[in-house]
């Protein structure tokens, strides 16, 4: 049964040869050693069409697990449970047992919309109550805050949010104007600890003309710890026909104007101490 190697002048013949081994168990090892073939393309067409003897067969680990997978699916089971349940992608769960029908459905619609909105209600309860443990931790981490660092803070949020004085308009002043209550207690809690008593203040709410102004007024004297009738007379915004608002409703309380008088000094005490944060923070080694 010897064949010379490199000589397959007789392929017919090799093959039958090859394939009467093959069905006698050989595997292809054994095939090769037996007709001295060295080619492994001419080996894999010389016993083409005949299935490997099941001795040769390594096992596959994954076949249990696939017959699980298609079990599953016939009692009704997802895509992504069989996954979860097995450790498997989604994909590898489809290629198993997408031959099989798809489950009945176990619910209306509506039953499962329901379900849905339930499980996205607790996952958005979830978030939030994290996101409200972050801020909770942060908050707590800020402690006790020093004289230097009100200061600071400030001066910096002045420089965010209150008028400069600019080349081409000379008005060193304090002026301040925000919407949010909490950044207008933080500036009045500055001016206080600054020695700027509330009568050097003058006050006023800016807010647009189709809104409450009696409202927000009283709001905004709770706020500033005030009475209604230390506020100057409100700064009503014109309405835009074209512009769709969206602050609008019982939250929109508009602006409140903070003007300090007498305060150029320390309107450039303000500015120099801005300047030089930025200059410590710039110098600051990493």
């Amino acid at each position: 049964m010897a064949h010379p190697q490199g000589k397959y002048a007789d392929f017919e013949d090799l093959r039958e040869q090859a394939m009467t081994l093959r069905r006698h168990g050989y595997s292809l090892r054994q095939i090769r050693e037996e007709l001295k073939i060295s080619n492994n393309d001419i080996l894999q067409r010389l016993v083409k069409g005949e299935p490997p003897p099941e001795w040769t067969r390594r096992p596959n680990a994954k076949d249990d697990l696939r017959e699980r997978a298609r079990e599953l699916r016939l009692q009704g089971w997802t895509y992504d449970r069989i996954g979860a349940e097995l450790g498997y992608s989604k994909s590898s769960v489809s290629l198993w047992v997408r031959d099989l029908p798809p489950p009945e459905p176990k619910s209306t619609p509506e039953e499962q919309r329901a379900r849905m909105n339930a499980g996205l209600a607790r996952l958005r309860h979830a978030q939030d109550q994290e996101r409200q443990a972050t801020k909770a931790a942060a908050e707590a981490a800020v402690g006790e805050m020093s004289d230097r660092e009100l200061f600071f803070t400030g001066v910096a949020l002045y420089w965010a949010e209150g008028a400069k004085d600019k080349p081409h308009r000379r008005t060193e002043v304090l002026q301040f104007i925000n919407s949010d209550p909490n950044v207008i207690r933080l500036f009045l809690r500055w001016l206080e600890f600054l020695g700027v008593q509330r009568e050097r203040l003058t006050l006023r709410v800016s807010i647009h003309e189709s809104a409450d102004v009696e409202s927000a007024e009283m709001f905004w004297a709770d706020i500033a710890g005030v009475d209604t009738s230390a506020f100057s007379k409100a700064t009503l915004k014109r309405h835009n026909p074209r512009t769709v608002r969206k602050n609008t409703g019982p939250t929109y309380h508009g602006c409140l104007v903070i003007y300090v008088r007498q305060s150029a000094d320390l309107y450039r005490r303000m500015e120099g101490a801005w300047y030089g944060i930025v200059g410590a923070a710039t110098r600051r080694p990493d």
